[in-house]
């Protein structure tokens, strides 16, 4: 275990002396003036989009058991730190590097921020600095980890996730990206709409959290039937709110600019939302059960998901309508899944996987001027092939990378250490105050659980 953290903080090291120390070429393209206002909506847009992460670690910190709520939270946390590396290193340029084969983009064209500086580009960012796109589109690229993790909470070794997040980031995330929305990527030239990330991070986050939950196999309580109760209410509420709210971030900002389209946005997200949250209530309590916070909670977020990839392109009545068919198909996708064999700890594929495909989907429907609605049926076929291709990319590349990271380093805790909780065992602390640094301690305490158990 030793050897890992070594290799790691190697890593760490070299990269701060290649970027201490390698020559800062000037940014070599620039496009028009500034625009201050847009500059100021896209800090505050970026710093929302952040506050989604730490909002999304409540959110699931709260659903988990109270044995696993700190890993569980600081899986989201640590995001912020090893994506945002990563994204300066070499990320950016293979998310929105010059183009090679529609697929990917040149490591070299931004590798360690070069070329990234306060200048506008024609393409990507013509009225803002190019670093502050590229700061925006970070903030995508932390959270679609980040959301994964609820598949496979209380079962994961630490180390092991920090593997896979990064082979994702790379192999997966980066890909989707500049296909996605970079003027050159093969998904964009074809016609595919995602205006702020239905796609590339709800879809593809949602597919490899139903390729991670298969690949780590199911929890010892799933298996024996043990009812799932979650740890903190509030926490998922208050997680909740900070995920509505940094949403408009995520949404609104994806115009790039302050003007109508993130007016427009901005009134879907909410509207969707809202709707979303209605409809789980409402639907649960048809189906025999109490209208609850956790329903709420979990209802609203899917309407964030789903009016994603469709917020800066339909109306406002079209919002009600994305978000309550989205929150009806996710709340019956999780009822499905609690009988089957499929162990997806906080039902990530059943919200944000069929959530981001609903709202693709109808994205082609309601798209204005362009929608089938309009007597436009093209896009929707353009929309399906995108999914189809998307999906299976995704799925088949997350699953190859489990079983790379695996071979790297075993996936799976050992059976006693999931069963004491991973916050104890991977991290030396408890939701109740309890902290352990030191390593004969932790296997003191962990004896100890382990006997009290039994």
């Amino acid at each position: 275990m030793k050897i890992f953290w070594k290799i790691a903080l190697g890593i760490l090291l070299l990269v701060s002396m290649v970027g201490a120390f390698l020559p800062v070429s000037p940014q070599s393209i620039t496009g028009g003036p500034v625009n201050s206002a847009d500059v100021a909506w896209m800090l505050t847009a970026t710093a929302l989009v952040l506050l989604m992460t730490p909002g999304l670690s409540f959110f699931y910190g709260g659903m988990v058991s109270s044995k696993n709520i700190i890993s569980t939270m600081l899986q989201s946390f640590v995001a912020m730190g090893v994506i945002s590396v990563l994204w300066i290193v070499v990320g950016f340029s293979l998310a929105f590097g010059n183009d090679i084969g529609g697929i990917i983009g040149n490591p070299f064209t931004f590798f360690m921020f070069r070329n990234v500086g306060v200048n506008t580009d024609p393409q990507l960012a013509p009225t803002i600095p190019l670093m502050l796109f590229a700061l925006f589109q970070l903030k995508f690229a932390i959270i679609t980890p980040a959301l994964i993790t609820g598949s496979f909470a209380g079962r994961i070794k630490f180390s092991s996730y920090l593997i896979f997040m990064v082979l994702f980031s790379i192999f997966i995330y980066a890909p989707l990206a500049h296909m996605t929305w970079h003027p050159d990527g093969f998904l964009r030239k074809m016609g595919v709409l995602d205006f702020a990330g239905g796609t590339v991070v709800h879809i593809s986050a949602g597919l490899a959290a139903l390729a991670g939950a298969i690949t780590l196999g199911r929890r010892k309580s799933h298996i024996e039937g043990e009812t799932h109760e979650p740890a903190n209410i509030p926490y998922v509420l208050l997680g909740t709110g900070l995920l509505w709210f940094g949403w408009f971030g995520f949404n609104a900002g994806s115009a790039l600019a302050a003007n109508g389209i993130a007016v427009l946005a901005f009134a879907n997200t909410n509207t969707a939302s809202a709707a979303a949250a209605i409809a789980w209530i409402i639907l649960d309590v048809i189906r025999g059960k109490k209208p609850s916070a956790l329903g709420a909670s979990v209802g609203a977020v899917v309407g964030l998901v789903a009016i994603t990839p469709a917020a800066g392109y339909v109306d406002v009545g079209a919002s009600i309508f994305i978000g309550t068919v989205a929150s009806m198909v996710s709340n019956f996708a999780v009822s499905w899944k609690s009988k089957s064999t499929l162990d997806d700890t906080l039902d990530v594929f059943p919200c944000h996987g069929i959530g981001g495909i609903v709202g693709m989907i109808l994205t082609a429907v309601f798209a204005q001027k362009v929608g089938l609605i309009f007597g436009h049926p093209d896009l929707l076929y353009i929309q399906l092939i995108g999914l189809l291709i998307v999906s299976t990319y995704t799925f088949g590349g997350s699953f190859l990378l489990y079983k790379i990271t695996d071979m790297i380093s075993p996936l799976r805790v050992d059976e006693d250490q999931e069963i004491i909780g991973l916050d104890i065992s991977q991290h030396g602390e408890s939701f109740g105050n309890v902290y352990i640094s030191n390593a004969d301690a932790l296997e003191k305490k962990i004896q100890e659980i382990l006997v009290e158990n039994n």
